[in-house]
């Protein structure tokens, strides 16, 4: 059990104002917060690290160093792009010599919530339209598909860090009630663009994937693609994709399991003529046309 002591700090009076320059190190240092993810504390070695130079610069007196460096070590786990927001915050707090205990609740009630908006903005929505856009590039022969992906995504995230790093050690407090009134409407509007990406990329990457198979009929061979193509155009992309979500979300198996069963089927049904594709079966099967 933490001591009194190791609670409050033993010089109260407010800090001058941090350096640019030195949250200018922060903004840079943030970048390696999941260096040392763990999950007991998930990312609070990052998070440490990151916030040591203010820290440094705000409490001149060792042991008031100590108790902050002690305390900025419990457990955090937030988005890495939009942690700036958490420390321009918490570094104002620090400044300010606040209650350790209130700090420690407002680092943790604003990372939170910053998980879900990070991941519905960047993970759902930024990543797959860029991915999708640079993609084409690249499967196009440009080598400026990776190049231009690289660009944008890490020239969106630092932007962000640099913004809300300033913005809210500025703000404040006030940057906790402004992040808060609309946290749950804009997470919703991001995740819903993000599912709306989600399905045309299934679209646009999974329509390649069709059925080989042809019946034969006569003069009429019937081919059952065309008769899925009635039904729903790009109908077993999207089959395939509410497979992985059931034995993802139902059946609690990993990504990596559903790759190899998508690679398995892919090979399979390749070797069988089930696919359709420019090559030859190697076990074509009676009812099939390669």
């Amino acid at each position: 059990m933490e001591s009194k002591k190791e609670l409050s700090y033993v010089n109260t009076q407010p800090a001058d104002r941090v350096k640019k320059s030195t949250l200018t190190k922060m903004i840079w240092r943030s970048t390696m917060l999941q260096a040392s993810f763990n999950y007991e504390r998930m990312q609070s070695a990052g998070w440490l690290w990151a916030m040591l130079p203010g820290l440094e610069e705000i409490h001149q007196n060792k042991e008031d160093l100590a108790t902050s460096m002690t305390h900025n070590m419990d457990f955090i786990n937030t988005h890495p792009f939009a942690v700036t927001f958490v420390m321009g915050i918490v570094l104002s707090m620090e400044q300010m010599k606040a209650d350790i205990q209130t700090i420690r609740s407002v680092r943790i009630s604003v990372a939170a919530p910053l998980g879900g908006i990070g991941d519905a903005l960047f993970w759902y929505t930024l990543v797959p339209i860029t991915a999708g856009l640079c993609a084409n590039m690249a499967i196009s022969g440009s080598v400026l598909g990776p190049i231009l992906y690289f660009l944008i995504l890490f020239g969106c995230e630092m932007a962000l860090r640099y913004g809300l790093m300033y913005a809210s050690y500025n703000l404040g407090m006030k940057a906790v009630s402004m992040m808060t009134e609309y946290a749950q409407e804009f997470t919703h509007a991001a995740s819903v663009l993000g599912v709306f990406i989600v399905g045309a990329l299934i679209a646009n990457y999974g329509g390649g994937t069709a059925l080989g198979i042809v019946i034969q009929n006569g003069e009429s061979p019937i081919v059952v693609q065309s008769y899925l193509n009635m039904i729903l155009p790009c109908l077993l992309p999207l089959l395939i994709t509410f497979l992985m979500f059931w034995l993802i979300k139902k059946k609690g198996w990993t990504p990596v399991k559903c790759i190899g069963l998508i690679l398995l089927i892919g090979i399979v049904g390749a070797m069988f003529g089930i696919w359709k594709g420019s090559y030859t079966p190697l076990f074509p099967v009676p009812w099939t046309i390669g």
